[in-house]
């Protein structure tokens, strides 16, 4: 099988696209061409067999219009050579509308119209017109495309049922015992995620524990919110390594304290799972999160951490303190959330669907194109 990746949206780097799905493909023996921002986003080229990467513009803001035409030249050059094409950007759809291209399947990652309120460079006035917009490509998407869909939830924006390719995680073999003096955060960092949340949590964590406890931050930070990180970090509030690849992200949290999800009530995030409760839970760290409703019935069953509410950092501190004033606690909450992990949420597992998905969608376009006569 040849697929070809495309995003101009996505960091190269992004754990889904890159260590889950591309990963997967490579293990099956299949052959990728990977279509990426890697020098608009600084992101190493990978050198891996039957992987051949190429270098697209970066759809960012307002600066969009040359990266899509770049994709829409590259699907067409390119399609022809692989049996299916798998977007992970919904602007990506159109780029393939007039072009004879082989199968094709969108990714769907996120609440496409849910998400434009927070895109701070469109105007107010020109959300509402823009939300309509990415609807109706979502539905004219499902009658011309297959869809992927990263959450269940997500399946009530469209008519036809399609499959759904959750963002579970690769749970290590065995994991470090939590305890230790960190409390981590991974993942971007934006005001809508907790941003300026996790900072006041790094100065409480700070003064309340006379420095014995120490927020860490891996992940990439929008502009608005670089500035106060910064001022943090020069404080000695926050620990911030910028992005990190996802194999050494996940390293460090192996014997974490507790692992934080402080996203924000947005109609984005309230019907989806936050991946990084999923990689809390598989590496044994306790998690707090705040009660997205996804995240908040999930810890709550696993009976792996705490849900805290909306913009209260300082109740986060509390429940972190509280596992560091009770082992037991910790060690219960840490167990059982991994429990549920191998259960549940193993790539490893799931993989093996997610392939075969797209093993279906080659057939299903191939039988149309060739009838048997």
């Amino acid at each position: 099988m040849r697929v070809l990746v495309v995003t101009i949206v996505h960091d190269p780097r992004d754990s889904r696209i890159f260590a889950r799905q591309i990963a997967a493909m490579l293990d099956a023996g299949w052959h990728v061409t990977y279509a990426a921002p890697f020098s608009a986003t600084g992101a190493p080229v990978p050198q891996l067999a039957r992987l051949r990467a190429l270098d697209l513009p970066r759809a960012y803001g307002r600066r969009r219009a040359a990266a899509w035409r770049a994709a829409r030249r590259l699907v067409h050059a390119e399609s022809p050579r692989h049996d299916l094409v798998l977007l992970h950007d919904p602007e990506l759809v159109l780029a393939t509308a007039s072009r004879s291209t082989p199968a094709v399947v969108w990714d769907v990652h996120e609440d496409t119209a849910g998400a434009i309120e927070h895109k701070g460079w469109l105007p107010p006035s020109a959300r509402g017109v823009a939300s309509a917009a990415a609807r109706w490509l979502e539905r004219w998407s499902e009658r011309h495309f297959d869809l992927i869909l990263a959450e269940h939830a997500y399946q009530e924006r469209f008519a036809k049922a399609h499959a759904v390719v959750p963002n579970t995680v690769r749970v290590p073999a065995d994991v470090s015992a939590s305890g230790d003096s960190t409390v981590l955060y991974v993942g971007s960092i934006t005001r809508v995620r907790g941003g300026l949340d996790l900072i006041e949590v790094g100065r409480q964590l700070r003064r309340r524990t006379d420095g014995a406890v120490t927020l860490r931050l891996i992940g990439p930070a929008d502009e608005p919110t670089t500035t106060a990180l910064q001022a943090a970090v020069a404080a000695g509030d926050v620990r911030w390594d910028g992005r990190l690849s996802s194999e050494v992200a996940m390293r460090a949290l192996d014997g974490a304290l507790a692992g934080l999800s402080l996203l924000h009530d947005t109609p984005n995030y309230r019907a989806s799972l936050p991946t990084k409760v999923v990689e809390y839970m598989a590496h044994g760290v306790p998690v707090v999160t705040t009660p997205l409703p996804l995240a908040q019935a999930l810890v709550e069953r696993a009976e792996c951490g705490f849900v805290v509410p909306f913009a209260t950092p300082s109740v986060a501190v509390d429940a972190v303190l509280h596992l560091l004033d009770d082992p037991a606690l910790r060690e219960r909450m840490s167990a059982s959330g991994r429990a549920t992990a191998v259960a549940e949420f193993d790539w490893s597992v799931q993989s093996a669907a997610f392939l075969a998905e797209l093993e279906r969608v080659v057939t299903k376009h191939r039988t149309r194109r060739n009838p048997t006569p």
